[in-house]
């Protein structure tokens, strides 16, 4: 007979968050707080990415009617183990050279933003995977990633803000890759505790708004000052963009209706598919339509993908993704590569340079999706591991499985 609740991890989750947190500490005695001029400024933009990270994100896996607590929970500890890690990943090279790795707002809301790469991948394995599991995942994702940048910046020199934007492609083809060698035998019949209720939805849909209001800021964060307009402009741009896609995936969620009614999680999801599009096209778009135009095309991809996409992976491919981290994240962040290349050859005069360009453009994300799918691979295999004592099947999507519930306890 199959045992009745899920397999403890005292021996697993307690030791390694203590480990981890205690490396974490010993680091730190070369950290070395840097006070720069020019990002005492950004203390309001460094909080509203925090929103995003914790709130946004937190909220956003709420939909899954019995997962409040782990989505919401677990959310908050791998974003602060995440981040803690991407810093002193970032500041190997500075150590190296001077002994010291200094932090500053900039250098913690880069590392933040890495360890976001993590939380979309999170979505993908939502609910069928235990926080020991997560940890590592997001561990290894966001030494991927910083792998992926320094890549991009030392053999590509690809600019710091078109590098850092494509964590959402990162994420989404490693959160799949990780779902996809994680698969589980009954997927296709469906998890008895996969759906949503109205007030799980409620909450869910709070964190769309959250995501939805802070992400010009996110988009917008790292522009440089140099010319005034391009900070406003990328704020202005995300705004226009995700007010398209709000109402493109509004209309899209009612014509694929058989009711005609609007789904709740599928908008939720695809309204921030133009704030995704724009901020990976960012720095190729100069005006108001270009961004609206991206935000209408991004919904409706979003949008249809939710629909459509999902079922098919799952049928075609034996890929779960929980949170339609394919649809939310991936498809539009490949529209935003692709407009970024359209907009740069359009905007270019000399044949050469454009095709050079485009070149360039194309082995930036080849590189990218090689690393992802590579180091998703690698976490694949490594997480299927049974030593991870991962949940059930009937345990899945079940806060019961890692939070105590006193009112539900068996008293013998």
């Amino acid at each position: 007979m199959a045992p009745r609740y899920a397999p403890s991890l005292r021996s697993r989750l307690g030791p390694l968050l203590l480990f981890l947190q205690t490396g974490f500490i010993i680091s730190a005695f070369y950290f070395e707080i840097r006070d720069e001029a020019i990002h005492r400024d950004i203390y309001a933009e460094f909080q509203d990415v925090n929103v995003m990270v914790v709130l946004g994100f937190g909220f956003l896996g709420t939909f899954l009617v019995r997962h409040g607590f782990s989505s919401s929970g677990f959310n908050l500890l791998v974003a602060a183990i995440a981040t803690q890690w991407a810093l002193i990943l970032m500041g190997i090279e500075s150590w190296y050279d001077k002994g010291r790795i200094f932090v500053d707002l900039r250098s913690i809301l880069v590392a933040e933003m890495s360890a976001a790469s993590a939380l979309i991948s999170m979505g993908a394995v939502l609910g069928k995977a235990n926080p020991v599991q997560l940890i590592l995942l997001a561990l290894l994702e966001v030494s991927g990633f910083i792998l992926n940048e320094w890549v991009l910046l030392s053999l590509l020199k690809v600019r710091p803000l078109n590098e850092i934007m494509l964590l959402h492609i990162f994420g989404a083809f490693f959160g799949l890759t990780v779902t996809w060698i994680l698969h589980r035998k009954g997927s296709h019949e469906g998890f008895e505790k996969e759906k949503f209720d109205k007030k799980s939805g409620l909450f869910s849909m709070l964190g769309s708004v959250f995501l939805w209001m802070f992400w010009p800021t996110f988009n917008s964060v790292l522009v440089e000052d140099h010319v005034p307009w391009r900070k406003l402009g990328a704020v202005c741009s995300t705004y226009l963009a995700l007010a398209v896609s709000a109402v493109t995936a509004a209309s899209v969620s009612v014509l694929s209706s058989a009711r005609g009614k609007l789904n709740l999680i599928q908008m939720q999801s695809c309204i921030l598919a133009g704030g995704v599009a724009v901020g990976v096209s960012m720095s190729a778009v100069h005006q108001p339509w270009e961004a609206m135009a991206i935000g209408f095309t991004a919904a409706v991809l979003s949008s249809t993908g939710f629909k459509y996409l999902k079922s098919h992976m799952l049928l075609a491919f034996d890929c779960h993704d929980t949170a339609a981290t394919l649809s939310t994240h991936g498809l539009p962040g490949l529209l935003g590569w692709f407009a970024h290349l359209i907009l740069e050859i359009k905007n270019c005069d000399d044949h050469t340079v454009a095709i050079r360009f485009a070149v360039f453009h194309i082995c930036t994300l080849l590189v990218t999706i090689t690393i992802s799918l590579t180091m998703g691979t690698v976490t694949g295999f490594l997480l299927s591991l049974n030593f991870w004592r991962p949940p059930q099947n009937r345990k899945c999507f079940d806060d019961q499985a890692f939070w105590e519930f006193p009112h539900l306890a068996v008293r013998k």
